[in-house]
């Protein structure tokens, strides 16, 4: 999940190709069904995420009560009004009339505490779970975030590779080369610190032993003189989410495809460029999510891409969650005021009905 942050944003007003009483505000990239009439272009407005949680007090103030997601109807989630795509809700919440949004845009304020908006975080279902241990040796991962909050990330023309997003858990494993200690946990317990203890029952440990990630991890550390080796992976299948990809969801080798990996050498993280990160892979027999395009930055052609079929099954099974986009060349992103890497979601992916999103 991206980064939950509540904004005051500059909107741009779209007519809504199929309703005279609806029009469309767009935020980036993000566009979110509005009244007509109610904004105009250049107004300044807050603008409230996907999977954010609302209070009650706020979801009567601006008329969505037992209209949001969710068994208490207060979740945001991406819906279809009228055929379009509404991703996030555009308000004026009374509390903040007294400030200057486009001042607050500026000095980058969020407005989540002062409006009570929480990140929705789902159950983790049982076989996910297990007892945790603190693990400040951990690679923790990072929030990828959406190219339509954040639509400057790339260079125009600047080579990329993008990789098949597939809908399963993060799982993390650590490395640390000089004791040999080994470090699993998920997405979420990994960014408080945590890890679990090793155990034959926990989904995250039989993947990582199923697929020899430990005897890579090692290789990896020997040949770039690592002092600790982070390895990403997606653990998925059936019993994980709702999306299968074929595989069966044995209990002893659950689906697993690696995006990505850091080593620590000299006490310098580096992340393997994606144009190598394939082949490095391969090399020590770990899987690799697919690549669905290497080429030059192209908007249109990227977000073409996140939608269709998956491609791990070689079968076109099911519709595709998305893609993750990095440069061939690990750098900087002053936009992300950190790693240059974004994800470009498939809009069918959103609206599915009956989708889960474990962590």
């Amino acid at each position: 999940m991206s980064t939950l942050r509540v904004t005051a944003e500059r909107l741009t007003i779209l007519p809504h190709p199929d309703a005279d009483a609806l029009e469309l505000a767009q935020v980036g990239l993000f566009r979110a069904v509005v009244a007509k009439g109610a904004y105009r272009t250049g107004d300044w407005a807050v603008y409230i995420p996907e999977n954010a949680i609302l209070p009650e007090e706020l979801i009567e103030e601006i008329g969505l009560t037992g209209k949001l997601s969710g068994a208490k109807k207060n979740r945001v989630r991406p819906i279809r009004l009228r055929g379009e795509l509404s991703q996030g809700i555009v308000c004026r919440p009374g509390r903040l009339s007294d400030r200057d949004l486009a001042a607050e845009h500026e000095a980058g304020t969020d407005f989540a505490a002062d409006l009570g908006v929480t990140k929705w975080v789902p159950e983790v279902p049982l076989h996910m779970s297990g007892d945790m241990v603190p693990a400040p040796d951990l690679v923790r991962w990072i929030e990828v975030e959406n190219i339509k909050r954040y639509p400057d990330v790339f260079e125009p023309g600047e080579r990329v590779v993008a990789t098949e997003k597939i809908h399963g858990t993060a799982c993390l494993y650590t490395l640390v080369a000089e004791t040999g200690e080994e470090f699993v946990s998920s997405k979420g317990q990994g960014a408080k610190g945590l890890a679990l203890v090793r155990s034959e029952q926990n989904l995250y440990w039989k993947a990582v032993t199923a697929h020899g990630v430990a005897k890579a991890a090692r290789a990896l550390a020997e040949r770039f003189g690592a002092d600790r080796v982070g390895v990403f992976g997606e653990v998925f299948g059936a019993g994980v989410q709702d999306l299968k990809y074929g595989e069966t969801g044995r209990s002893d080798r659950p689906g697993y495809a690696v995006f990505d990996v850091r080593l620590d050498i000299a006490g310098t993280p580096r992340w393997i460029d994606s144009a190598d990160l394939v082949d490095v892979l391969a090399e020590v027999d770990l899987p690799a999510v697919p690549v669905l395009y290497d080429g030059p930055y192209d908007e249109a052609a990227l977000f073409a891409e996140a939608e269709g079929r998956e491609t791990w099954s070689g079968s076109a099974l099911h519709l595709r969650e998305g893609v993750v986009v990095r440069p061939a060349r690990e750098r900087f992103s002053e936009v992300l005021a950190g790693r240059a890497i974004a994800k470009f979601v498939s809009d069918a992916y959103l609206t599915r009905k009956g989708g889960t999103e474990f962590e």
